[in-house]
């Protein structure tokens, strides 16, 4: 079986307030189970309440894959309480630095004065793996990856997941081109079963956001009808589109395309 949930879909920021409850107001993070395989997309600040479930299951060994750096994408990760637990094993995986590690940026954000632990101070076995964006891999056995380069600030990358015979995208975050689908992604999410996708604007809020590197749902929905997509869940929500306007966009994309859905927090898919 091939299992989606959100933990964190919100961007740019977290937002604890009365105005995102409904979706959520912690940063990217979600959960794909493989069959018994454990597979995180991103560390934002919803990988911590996705740690203390995976120490409740004791599930003792998982991969992170990582679009990007950006703060919203990875200041979770010192959070993360099975990283520090002595005897279960993680990968942490990025595939869109230049000339630097991703072991560095970790560190790196774990270091005095901005943080008081240091990451020798997580205990778990971690392995640090860089890639370049466009790699086919096998994560796990039988787990197939593949990759994409998307137009983001520093670069990001898309992720492919694919296990028996169900698959599931993860594209964010990345700026489209108007009138000009991107080849990088179509070409990753044809044929997908479920693709998450940079939502964090409208078509009317882009004008203004332009190299801003974020997409909007429109575009999203543009995609996946055009790639035969299955099911579209629009993510990466704006902190400015409070649970009021994220009711509006769901209605909205409903009409455009019926197989378009808005990812909320504690939802699980499965395929």
């Amino acid at each position: 079986m091939l299992a989606v949930r959100f933990w964190g879909v919100r961007g740019s920021i977290a937002c604890p307030s009365p105005e995102h409850v409904r979706y959520g107001g912690n940063t990217s993070c979600v959960e794909v189970t493989a069959g018994d395989h454990s597979i995180i997309l991103d560390a934002g600040t919803g990988i911590r309440l996705l740690g203390h479930s995976l120490l409740e299951r004791d599930v003792q060994r998982g991969a992170i894959l990582l679009t990007h750096a950006h703060w919203d994408h990875i200041n979770g990760f010192p959070f993360f309480a099975p990283g520090f637990k002595k005897g279960r094993e993680f990968r942490v995986m990025a595939g869109h630095l230049e000339g630097g590690s991703i072991r560095e940026v970790m560190a790196g954000q774990m270091m005095q004065p901005t943080f008081p632990v240091p990451l020798e101070a997580m205990k778990a076995n971690l392995e640090f793996c860089d890639f370049q964006a466009g790699d086919s891999f096998e994560l796990f056995p039988g787990v197939a990856v593949r990759t994409a380069l998307l137009n983001h600030p520093n670069r990001a990358t898309a992720y492919r997941i694919d296990y028996g015979g169900k698959s599931v995208c993860y594209v964010t975050d990345t700026e489209h081109a108007p009138g000009k689908p991107d080849q990088n992604v179509l070409g990753l999410i044809e044929g997908a079963d479920v693709v998450i996708y940079d939502s964090t604007y409208t078509d009317e809020e882009f004008v203004t956001k332009v190299g801003w590197g974020h997409s909007t749902w429109q575009e999203a929905v543009r995609l996946c009808s055009a790639a035969n997509v299955k099911q579209l869940c629009i993510f990466h929500h704006d902190p400015e589109h409070t649970d009021d306007v994220m009711d509006r966009i769901a209605a909205e994309a409903r009409d455009m395309w019926a197989n378009a859905t808005v990812a909320r927090e504690g939802v699980t898919i499965e395929l």
